[in-house]
């Protein structure tokens, strides 16, 4: 049974969730907790040392051990001193040890989480896990902490010794008690709920501001700034609203705390008479631990809001930490390949390059309609797959299986004849080469962006795949050359340069399978022409798929599926398929025509 109350008073707090993670820190939380202990006993002295002046110096007036009290006195000070200099020391290095190791957790973990996850989360929904909730939790930890132990003890050591003095007056002191718990019990489920709103409010308030910050051209191409503003100050506004409530509720709550402790004080000071006749410095040792004992009461108002609003954040990180991926390596084959972190590539077995659905269904995450069924296809080693149909009809779908973003909800996708689940994602993904439509290009330089998938890579190698791709002109345009740092996302570049830097990276990472989403459909018609002869060069011993918006781009492709629904529903050579005039040829007649028409314009 006591394990039970003592687990649910805890959870109270989401504090159980925590306990891995503060295990780490046991010896920093000891000596918090030991200096704090220590802070509330020297607290505790300094009523006794005016208890002992006034009694002993003035109403007896000898000044006998005066030296001695002085001593002892400045001894007390510098203990206070020495002990307040550790105890904020290592709180300090607590506290930023934790934001470290839990970012660090948090960062870790987002690496291992599954595509499906950042589709379905924003930018700064995640980032308020990872910065400001770990912020305030290791705050909690580290400061909190320390306090509760200190005032705790301080209020237990001056009831002690008041009781020994007065058991009346203590009472009269200790009626604040059940009315900060009745208070508390009323008040709990409204801050809690209001400080967890004001928090997920906080976090679409990040998601918006990164979203005007990222998404500044297209808001401004829409002309769209008024609606943009608008909804921010929407957010911000319930936000305002939202936090004057919380405001209102710990107010309340905060007044009726320090109207019962004003009234026991009074309480004290008109029954206190007495005894002040008949032993002043007791009388004075009684009123200092009164008093006293406020300032821990008003503490124990704000402490217990922190940890009302720290239960959100526990919360909050704990269920990012909880996430399980939806793609996972089995434990024998992390046993046998290791892991993303720790891979075991002795293990490994060379990619060929073969590739294979077989009766594959597939559903997103969620989603009640599948947009694979039963397909099937056989992609031998050196293939160039090329990929086309209408937006929707599952293109990208059988690239990110093949990549094993995700996985077949039913049926099995091999790689070199043995289903790929067999063996680790870092396997596989180590062997592929992807390039996407819009390219993304990491915080650096041209170089470091090239190295990213094989640091091993020589100098050589990286000039044989600037060639390949035609990026000389650009490199050589530049001051800095490959030197030159790129800007946050790759913006100091163009959209076509970032591509074709993006598309010399998957080049030196000497991919085995390479797939190209849509690659050129960004760029225009000079930065296609330079993709699409670097992409003849590539392909070339090595297993392809070219998902392609622009079919003028795949006409030699050794052969061409064409999908709708889910399903092949033309393969062939791209003569063949013209030959049927079934679904490619009226998707290659009305894009023919499309172009024409854009030509036409164009000259006007």
């Amino acid at each position: 049974m006591r394990t039970t109350k003592k687990d649910g008073s805890l959870r109270f707090f989401g504090i159980p969730k925590m306990i891995p993670l503060v295990k780490r820190f046991k010896k920093e939380v000891a000596i918090i907790s030991i200096t704090a202990l220590i802070s509330g006993v020297l607290d505790l002295l300094g009523p006794l040392f005016n208890r002992y002046a006034l009694n002993h110096f003035v109403t007896e007036n000898t000044l006998d051990t005066l030296p001695v009290f002085i001593v002892l006195y400045l001894l007390v000070i510098a203990a206070i001193g020495i002990n307040a200099y550790i105890n904020i020391r290592v709180q300090v290095a607590t506290e930023v040890t934790m934001n470290r190791d839990m970012r660090n957790d948090a960062f870790s973990h987002l690496q291992e989480l599954s595509f499906d996850y950042y589709s379905q989360n924003s930018v700064g929904y995640i980032h308020a896990r990872a910065m400001s909730d770990t912020s305030r939790i290791g705050n909690l930890f580290s400061n909190q902490v320390s306090d509760t132990v200190e005032f705790l003890f301080y209020i237990v050591g001056a009831i002690v010794v008041m009781l020994s003095v007065n058991v009346k007056l203590t009472g009269a002191v200790l009626i604040i008690v059940p009315i900060i718990t009745v208070f508390f019990s009323i008040f709990y489920g409204k801050l809690f709920s209001l400080g967890k709103q004001v928090r997920e409010i906080n976090s679409k308030i990040t998601g918006n501001f990164n979203e005007g910050i990222t998404g500044a051209k297209t808001i401004k191409s829409l002309v769209i700034e008024d609606r943009i503003d608008e909804d921010f100050e929407a957010e911000t506004n319930n936000m305002f609203h939202k936090s004057m409530q919380l405001a209102r509720h710990r107010s309340v709550f905060a007044s009726v705390t320090d109207l019962a402790a004003s009234f026991a004080l009074a309480f004290v000071l008109w029954k206190g008479g007495v005894l002040a006749a008949e032993q002043v410095g007791t009388f004075s040792m009684f009123m200092s631990y009164a008093q006293g004992l406020m300032e821990p009461v008003r503490w124990l108002v704000e402490t217990l809001a922190l940890f009302v609003n720290g239960k959100v954040n526990i919360e909050r990180y704990t269920k990012l930490m909880e996430t399980q991926p939806t793609v996972n390596d089995s434990p024998e084959v992390v046993a046998k390949y290791g892991d993303a972190f720790k891979p075991r590539k002795e293990n490994w077995e060379d990619i060929r390059g073969d590739i294979e659905f077989r009766n594959v269904d597939f559903k997103y995450p969620g989603a009640d309609e599948y947009v694979l069924k039963n397909f099937s296809l056989k992609i031998p080693f050196g293939t160039n797959v090329a990929i086309v149909g209408e937006t929707g009809a599952g293109k990208s779908t059988m690239a990110n299986l093949i990549c094993r973003f995700y996985e077949p909800t039913a049926g099995q996708i091999l790689v070199d004849g043995r289903d790929y689940r067999e063996r680790s994602q870092l396997w596989l993904h180590s062997a592929l080469g992807y390039v996407l439509q819009t390219p993304h290009l990491f915080s650096g330089t041209i170089r470091d962006n090239l190295v990213y998938g094989n640091q091993n890579a020589t100098q050589e190698e990286i000039d044989e795949a600037i060639r390949m791709v035609s990026a000389e002109g650009l490199i050589a345009r530049l001051d800095d050359g490959m030197d030159t740092d790129v800007g946050e996302g790759g913006d100091l570049l163009s959209t076509g340069e970032k591509q074709l830097i993006s598309f010399a990276r998957a080049i030196i990472a000497k991919p085995k399978i390479l797939i190209l989403d849509e690659a050129t459909a960004s760029v225009d018609t000079i930065t296609e022409q330079k993709i699409q002869s670097a992409i003849d060069k590539v392909i070339k011993g090595r297993t392809s798929i070219v998902i392609a918006h622009r079919l003028s781009t795949i006409r030699h492709a050794d052969i061409i599926l064409v999908v709708d629904n889910g399903q092949i529903v033309e393969r062939g050579r791209h003569e063949e398929l013209l030959a049927k005039k079934g679904y490619y040829y009226r998707l290659w007649t009305r894009q023919y025509e499309d172009d024409a028409v854009a030509a036409v314009w164009s000259k006007k």
